[in-house]
C-alpha cells in the first residue's frame, strides 16, 4: 500500500471516529451552543475541546478585553457556538462571540415571551426616538412616544441613562427590538395611584415631587396622582411666578386642602403648613408706627412694601412726597429698595396696611398760611399754563394759581399763553388761601397789583359826556368802541344813526374814530353804552345856538352851555 493509499485510509478512519463521537453526543450539532475547555493556544487561536474526537479553534480576538488584553488561558471553560463541524481544512469552527450573542438573543426572546423586563442604556438619539443598548450588547429602538408618561420635548436629556424597558415588538430573525418605558411607568403609576387614593385625606401633610410648573401654580406628583398647588397657596407673601420657589424635580411637603376621590382632584397648600402672619398683625402694626421694608411691586397707583414674609403694605403715590407730583412710583422707587414708612391704617379683615413715606418729613404746608398772608406780594416762576389760568411756583412744591380773570382789569385774555410762557418770572398778590384740604390752595392775582380803573371810570365818563372813541369790532347788533386803552363801550345798532340801520358795516369800519355820547354806565357789570346819533344831535344843537366850542372833545352839552353863559355875563 503506497503513501496516498494510507492517507485516504487514515482520513476515512478519522471521519468514522468523528461520526461515532457525534452519535455519542447528539446535543452537539452545527448551530448549537456547547461548552468546551481550552486545551492549547496556538498562534492566533485557542484550541477548545468540546467533547468530540476533533478539537475546534476560536480566534483570540474574541477574548480581547476593553483594555486590549487577552483574557483566556489553558484550562478555561467557555461557551462557544459550533459554526461548522469541518471547514476546508478539516477543522471544527467555533465562535465565542456568536455564542454570547446567541445566548443574549435567546434570553431576550424568553423575556419577551414571558412578558418580562429587560434593562438597557440609552446611547443616542435617532430618527423617531432613541437607540438603546441592552445588556449583552444588543441594540434596540425606543420610540419617542414610549420614553415617558408625557411627551418629551428634549430627548437628549435621556442619553447615557440606564432604565428598565418592556419589549413591545421582537423579531429575532431581522434583529428588530422595539422597547417601551412608558408601559412600565404607567403600571407603576397605577399601583402608586391606588395606594395614594387609599391613604389620602384632607388636612394631611404629604410629600411629593414637583412635576410641572405653570403661570398659575405647580403640579405635585403625590404618587400616581397629581395635586395642584395654586400660586396663591404657595406663600403668605407675594409670588409672581411658581419658578421663584420651585424647580421641576424638587421634593416638597404640602397640605391636602381638598380631595375628591371620584374626580381624583387634589388641591394642595404650602403656606397653610405655617401660621397666618396676619394673626395679631394689629398688635405689631399700630397706626403711627415707623416700619421698614423692601419694595416688591410697583403699580401706577403706588408701591407695595414687604414688611415681613406674608405681610405687605401699600404706599399710595399721594403718600410718597409732600411737594413732588409723582405720576408713577417708578420715578421715586425701584424694586428691591429698602424704605422706611409710617403705618397710616390697617385692615386685618382685608389683609391691608396703608403706609406713608412723606409723613417722615416735615409738612411744608403747615406754615403756608403763616408765610403767605392775604395781600402779600410774592414772586415766582410760571410752572404750568392751563386754559383757566397760570400756575406759579413760589417755592419747591408750593404753587399758586392766577386765574384768568385775575390777569388784567381791562384786557380781554382769551388764553393765559397770550401773556405768559413757562419759566417766566412774575409778581403777584396773594388773594386767598384755602387750607381745608391736605394741600392748601393759594389764589394769586396779577391785576390786583394795580388800581382797578373802573373805580374812576364812572367819574371820568359820566352819562351825557361826549368823547372820541375808536371802532374796534363790528357785529350784527352794533359796534364795540375803545374809549381808552382797556375800556370799551357798545354802540348799539339803534344808536348809530337817526335813520334805520340794517347793517353797522354800511356806516362804520374798524379803526374809524367817531364822537359818541355816554348814555349808559354800569360799573359793577363793567358795561358802557355809547351813542353816535345822540352826540351828533348835541353837536347840531350847539351849532344852531352858535356855541362854536360845543365840538370840543370830552365836553358835555351842559359844559358847553355853562361856558357860553359865563362868556355872555362877562360881556
Amino acid at each position: 500500500m503506497n503513501h496516498n493509499t494510507q492517507q485516504v485510509a487514515g482520513d476515512d478512519d478519522f471521519a468514522a471516529l468523528f461520526e461515532q463521537s457525534l452519535q455519542e453526543s447528539p446535543e452537539i450539532r452545527e448551530g448549537s451552543i456547547v461548552k468546551g475547555t481550552v486545551v492549547d493556544i496556538i498562534g492566533d487561536y485557542a484550541v477548545v475541546d468540546i467533547g468530540i474526537k476533533a478539537e475546534g479553534q476560536v480566534p483570540l480576538r474574541e477574548f480581547i478585553e476593553e483594555d486590549g488584553s487577552v483574557s483566556v488561558g489553558i484550562g478555561d471553560r467557555i461557551e462557544v457556538l459550533l459554526e461548522s463541524l469541518e471547514d476546508q481544512n478539516g477543522l471544527v469552527i467555533l465562535s465565542k462571540d456568536k455564542a454570547r450573542k446567541r445566548k443574549v438573543w435567546d434570553e431576550i426572546q424568553s423575556a419577551c415571551e414571558a412578558d418580562g423586563i429587560v434593562r438597557g442604556t440609552i446611547t443616542a438619539r435617532v430618527k423617531g426616538g432613541l437607540s438603546v443598548i441592552l445588556q449583552g450588547g444588543v441594540k434596540a429602538f425606543l420610540p419617542g412616544s414610549q420614553v415617558d408618561l408625557r411627551p418629551v420635548r428634549n430627548l437628549d436629556t435621556f442619553i447615557d441613562q440606564e432604565f428598565d424597558f418592556k419589549i413591545i415588538k421582537f423579531n429575532k430573525k431581522r434583529g428588530n427590538i422595539v422597547l417601551s418605558r412608558r408601559v412600565l411607568l404607567e403600571a407603576e403609576r397605577a399601583n402608586l395611584k391606588s395606594d395614594t387614593l387609599n391613604r389620602l385625606q384632607e388636612g394631611e401633610i404629604v410629600e411629593g415631587v414637583v412635576k410641572n410648573l405653570t403661570d398659575y401654580g405647580a403640579f405635585i406628583d403625590l404618587g400616581g396622582i397629581d395635586g395642584l398647588l395654586h400660586i396663591t397657596d404657595m406663600s403668605w407673601g407675594r409670588v409672581n411666578h411658581p419658578s421663584e420657589l420651585f424647580q421641576v424635580g424638587d421634593k416638597v411637603k404640602v397640605k391636602v386642602l381638598k380631595f375628591n376621590s371620584d374626580s381624583e382632584r387634589v388641591s394642595l397648600g404650602l403656606k397653610q403648613i405655617t401660621d397666618d402672619p396676619w394673626i395679631n398683625a394689629e398688635e405689631r402694626y399700630i397706626p403711627g408706627t415707623v416700619v421698614e421694608g423692601k419694595v416688591v411691586s410697583l403699580k401706577d397707583y403706588g408701591a407695595f412694601i414687604e414688611l415681613e414674609e406674608g405681610i405687605e403694605g401699600l404706599v399710595h403715590v399721594s403718600e410718597m412726597s409732600w411737594t413732588r407730583q409723582i405720576k408713577n412710583p417708578k420715578q421715586f422707587l425701584k424694586i428691591g429698595d429698602t424704605v422706611r414708612a409710617v403705618v397710616l391704617d390697617i385692615d386685618v379683615s382685608q389683609n391691608r396696611i396703608s403706609l406713608g413715606m412723606k409723613q417722615l418729613e416735615e409738612n411744608p404746608y403747615e406754615k403756608v398760611v403763616e408765610k403767605y398772608p392775604p395781600r402779600e406780594i410774592v414772586e415766582g416762576t410760571v410752572r404750568n399754563i392751563a386754559d383757566f389760568g397760570v400756575f406759579v411756583e413760589l417755592e419747591p412744591g408750593i404753587d399758586g394759581l392766577i386765574h384768568i380773570t385775575d390777569l388784567s382789569w381791562t384786557q380781554r385774555v382769551r388764553h393765559p399763553s397770550e401773556l405768559f410762557k413757562k419759566g417766566d418770572q412774575v409778581r403777584a398778590m396773594v388773594l386767598n388761601i384755602d387750607d381745608s384740604g391736605e394741600k392748601p390752595k393759594i389764589s394769586l392775582g396779577l391785576k390786583q397789583l394795580e388800581q382797578d380803573p373802573w373805580d374812576r371810570i364812572p367819574y371820568d365818563y359820566p352819562i351825557g359826556k361826549i368823547t372820541e372813541v375808536k371802532i374796534l369790532k363790528l357785529t350784527d347788533f352794533g359796534a364795540f368802541a375803545e374809549i381808552e386803552p382797556g375800556i370799551e363801550g357798545l354802540i348799539h345798532i339803534s344808536e348809530i344813526s337817526d335813520e334805520r340801520v340794517e347793517d353797522p358795516r354800511t356806516h362804520l369800519e374798524p379803526g374809524q374814530k367817531v364822537r359818541a355820547e355816554i348814555i349808559q354806565m354800569d360799573a359793577k357789570e363793567r358795561k358802557i353804552g355809547l351813542s353816535i346819533k345822540s352826540a351828533r344831535r348835541q353837536d347840531e344843537l350847539a351849532d344852531a345856538q352858535g356855541f362854536v366850542n360845543a365840538s370840543d372833545a370830552g365836553a358835555t352839552l351842559g359844559d358847553v352851555l355853562a361856558a357860553k353863559l359865563g362868556k355872555v355875563r362877562s360881556e
